[in-house]
């Protein structure tokens, strides 16, 4: 059963809220950043980073005090207001190509704990203990949680219906995406929204693992301060069919040694291997793989797929779930081309550190990585087919972690646009 709860949130006010939201931080430029900062003074990414100019001179401990004495200039000065009473919110996203709905909603710590909030990526523990040590200083977060849940014909025509309200915010942004937020705040929706939560037996991690570890560790810390606030974090909850779920693309920066003729050799080992030349040609199903090396683009075909394995992974029945775990992990994408690619033949272990490996999101064009490439930072790049949630919901069943990078999903939410005190 999972338990969600309303809170008393601060948001701008409805004046400013398309001057005050900002993408994550690390989505902008630095012009990008310096122009968002140098012209826009309501903008969040004042208080996510103060002292921008000087950042790299700031020890952490000092960057979090300045945070949040910057989100209390922001309320002295009004840009902030806060709930009278708990709510929840209904928010949805409207991209040029998909849309997303969801709600948001304290989840429980507890229910992290005890596995009905499911995990299928690792953390590193520098950096739960640094985002704990964030809330612990600035007393406040404004990145949620995203999580899944299965799909509920009453949930979705709950949300069908409160979207024909009268909103309290609609606004465009810059990146060309329109932003709608509702207010739940009706103790009968409250009731019914946590009610039908309740018969939810668990909820999916879809982005957010460190976060949630930072919450359950500050908790863990905390405990003798009878802090309720700290029980629960802020998570934007969304139907599992309503996630866009794209892969994340590798950049080697050297063969390791290998001449291209012998590097090819390699990977005909266990792969069947066509040149597309310049096309931008990108995999269409599970155990393919794209790959750019010395100017011309090829289309990797695993050799050694099994076609049960792939029919399972892509459907899964209840039956068989508790059983593929292991199967589904050693035929994820991601871990083949670290098996029987990155690893071997490219020398690379740890795909969290290896300074020689780099990432970049599957919803970027194809021919970002041939630019990256061909400007000679990179040497290779290789290109996966997205995984889906049924195969991230058996990993999390069994208590199994994907490889590292292997998601990147949306929708991604705004900083500044609503915020859970703690």
């Amino acid at each position: 059963m999972a338990k969600i709860k309303p809170f008393k949130a601060l948001r701008p006010v409805r004046d400013k809220v398309s001057l005050v939201t900002c993408r994550n931080y690390d989505d902008y430029s630095p012009a990008e950043l310096a122009a968002w900062l140098d012209f826009n003074p309501y903008s969040f990414l004042h208080v996510i980073n103060p002292a921008y100019l000087h950042a790299h001179k700031v020890n952490s401990e000092k960057r979090f005090k300045g945070v949040a004495l910057k989100y209390q200039d922001f309320k002295t000065e009004g840009v902030f207001m806060q709930e009278e009473t708990p709510v929840f919110y209904l928010y949805e996203i409207k991209q040029k190509t998909n849309t997303f709905t969801g709600i948001i909603a304290g989840t429980a710590v507890g229910d992290y704990q005890n596995n009905v909030i499911k995990k299928h990526e690792d953390t590193l523990q520098y950096r739960v203990e640094m985002f704990k040590d964030y809330l612990h200083q600035t007393q406040f977060n404004t990145e949620p949680v995203l999580i899944t849940y299965p799909d509920s014909v009453a949930i979705n025509t709950f949300i069908h219906l409160r979207k024909q309200s009268e909103p309290v915010y609609e606004f465009s942004t810059t990146n060309k995406e329109k932003h709608t937020l509702w207010k739940i705040d009706t103790q009968s929706e409250i009731d019914w929204l946590q009610e039908h939560f309740e018969n939810i037996p668990n909820l999916y991690i879809a982005d957010g693992h460190h976060r949630s570890a930072s919450a359950e560790l500050l908790l863990e810390e905390n405990k003798h301060l009878g802090n309720e606030n700290l029980n629960y974090f802020m998570s934007f909850l969304i139907a599992e069919s309503n996630v866009k779920i794209y892969e994340f693309n590798r950049l080697i920066r050297d063969l390791n040694g290998h001449s291209n003729a012998d590097f090819l050799m390699e990977l005909a080992k266990n792969f069947t291997i066509e040149n597309k030349k310049q096309e931008l040609w990108k995999p269409e199903n599970k155990f393919e793989f794209g790959m750019y090396l010395d100017g011309n683009f090829y289309a990797l075909f695993y050799k050694q797929l099994d076609t049960e394995l792939s029919n399972q992974a892509e459907a899964c029945s209840e039956l068989t779930k508790s059983r593929l775990g292991e199967s589904i992990l050693n035929n994820l994408d991601a871990q083949i081309l670290y098996e029987k690619v990155l690893n071997p033949l490219l020398g690379i272990e740890d795909l969290r550190t290896d300074e020689r490996i780099s990432y970049l999101p599957g919803k970027q064009p194809i021919s970002t990585i041939k630019n990256k490439i061909d400007e000679g930072e990179f040497e290779v790049g290789f290109l996966l087919y997205p995984s889906d949630i049924n195969e991230i919901k058996v990993l999390a069943d069994n208590n199994l972690i994907m490889p590292p990078k292997s998601t990147y999903i949306e929708p991604k939410f705004r900083s500044g646009l609503v915020v859970y005190e703690l």
